[in-house]
């Protein structure tokens, strides 16, 4: 096992946490990511990136991810290539965290940007048909229904931006929501019924995803949320859209969270009631959602995080005289 000690250590990547090592390390807090599950964050499985200022072009979103993450890396940040399964946040600075890889992370602030991670239906046949014809990532998956018959069960900007992108190799699209109308953005809402690709099944839900002879998905058995008439839909692939839960898994019963499992923090603030310990991203934000506001989130956690440090050594230093 290796201790590995820094003035701010960094859970999670993403826009929120790169954006924070990028601010941390000029401060010259020399700040530790670990990068988690999924090295940077939502955006490495979003292929088109058009919201994103500065950029003129659409743009990638793994490609956005490498380049925060070499501009943090060109700046002084360490990447730690594991996973955390334990943090210790209750004795205050510095913070202890464990890592899967059985290392040992020390911080004088801890700056959580673990981000948030798909939800699922829970009905049969979805976590064993996994794989095989069912996913949660239209972008990572889709490639693979070349010229197949696809679904995409949600109404928000998730599933709509998912049926729009898989109009890039399916001529065949049909959207499954349980209600009469989109929670989604009008902008999108507008792209999508303009797309001849793209059919809308209303206030339809999906019983169970169920599998054809070869063992892969074959089709979804759908209920009327109206009449509650059951009928079926064939399909190759079917991509569940329903958004995203908050990965706080780690913090439970050791940071205050609301009812849907996002970290508390003080009002327009990424500050817990912990001193020291940071909230930034999607980790702590239910309204926005956006790659800039995480960014500007990560922005924060680093600004009052060097104000913490500043207040914290102030402090120690006249302890000491």
């Amino acid at each position: 096992m290796t201790t590995h000690k820094t003035r701010m250590l960094i859970i999670g990547s993403g826009p929120a946490g790169y954006s924070a090592a990028i601010y941390g390390a000029r401060a010259g807090m020399e700040p530790i990511v670990v990068q988690g599950l999924q090295p940077g964050g939502q955006l490495t499985i979003t292929t088109d990136v058009e919201n994103y200022p500065g950029f003129e072009d659409v743009i990638q979103g793994p490609w956005l991810m490498e380049q925060m993450q070499k501009q943090a890396e060109h700046v002084g940040t360490r990447m730690m290539w594991d996973t955390i399964v334990d943090v210790d946040v209750a004795g205050g600075s510095p913070f202890r965290a464990v890592g899967d890889s059985g290392d040992e992370y020390i911080g004088d602030v801890l700056v959580i940007a673990t981000g948030a991670q798909a939800k699922w239906l829970g009905v049969p046949g979805e976590e064993e048909l996994g794989g095989k014809g069912v996913s949660a990532c239209a972008t990572c998956d889709g490639f693979f229904y070349r010229g197949k018959k696809v679904a995409v069960i949600g109404g928000g900007n998730t599933a709509v931006e998912e049926a729009l992108y898989l109009t890039n190799h399916s001529d065949d699209v049909t959207l499954i929501h349980r209600r009469d109308e989109l929670r989604s953005e009008k902008i999108l809402q507008d792209r999508l019924f303009a797309s001849e690709k793209i059919s809308t099944l209303w206030n339809k839900t999906v019983e169970s995803f169920e599998a054809g002879e070869n063992g892969k998905l074959g089709h979804l058995v759908l209920v009327d949320t109206v009449t509650g008439e059951k009928s079926t839909l064939e399909v190759d692939g079917a991509f569940v859209a329903i958004g995203h839960a908050p990965a706080t898994e780690l913090f439970k019963g050791k940071l205050p969270m609301d009812d849907g499992g996002y970290l508390l923090v003080e009002a327009g603030t990424p500050m817990t009631e912990i001193p020291g310990v940071f909230a930034c991203g999607d980790v702590m934000d239910h309204t926005y959602r956006q790659a800039v506001t995480a960014a500007g989130t990560g922005c924060m956690a680093a600004l009052d995080a060097e104000r913490f440090l500043a207040t914290l050594e102030f402090a120690e230093k006249e302890a000491a005289e």
